[in-house]
């Protein structure tokens, strides 16, 4: 439950801060908003590590996966930050629909330890969409790297509400298992 609530805060800090730093990039990479970059999947490379280290089996190995794609995807996104925009937003936009993918097979296996995961169903499956329309982008036009921040900013609010989630249903459990409380 910690590490979704922390896990939330710094997706949403990390996109305040990108999109201050990238707001008026649009052909080149500035050195600022490249580190922020290829920072963000090291976050989830150590929020997965963290989270697999209590994890037993499938679910375990499919963390450890996600931390591994996402240490791939950081060295990536510091190579794509020497082009172009178009490059950093490719990149981004595959490993967002690589590791949403991972989110929501996970989601879906913790239903039944955790109940609803309806947050990070959405999350898995934004991430997924989020993903695609990046691709989509940087294939054509001109995207903006500001468009990175929208995503960080939507996974920490999904992260933060199934924080709030798993608590009340802590909260609930603990209550259900008092029987002095339970009385009432």
């Amino acid at each position: 439950m910690q590490l979704f609530l922390i896990r939330g805060l710094v997706a949403i800090a990390w996109a305040a801060v990108f999109a201050a730093a990238s707001d008026s990039v649009t052909t080149g990479v500035t050195v600022g908003a490249a580190v922020l970059v290829v920072l963000y999947p090291l976050i989830d490379t150590v929020a997965s590590l963290i989270d697999a280290h209590s994890k037993p089996g499938s679910a375990r190995r499919l963390l450890l996966a996600n931390a591994a794609v996402s240490a791939v995807a950081a060295i990536a996104l510091a190579v794509a930050a020497t082009g172009s925009v178009a490059d950093v937003v490719a990149v981004f936009g595959a490993w967002a629909a690589i590791t949403g993918a991972a989110q929501l097979v996970v989601a879906l296996r913790r239903r039944a330890q955790f109940g609803r995961q309806w947050p990070m169903l959405l999350a898995g499956g934004g991430s997924i969409i989020g993903g695609v329309a990046y691709l989509i982008a940087a294939a054509g036009g001109q995207p903006r790297l500001g468009m990175l921040a929208v995503y960080a900013a939507t996974g920490g609010a999904d992260f933060v509400i199934q924080a709030g989630l798993l608590a009340r249903r802590r909260r609930r459990l603990a209550t259900a298992s008092d029987p002095v409380l339970s009385v009432g």
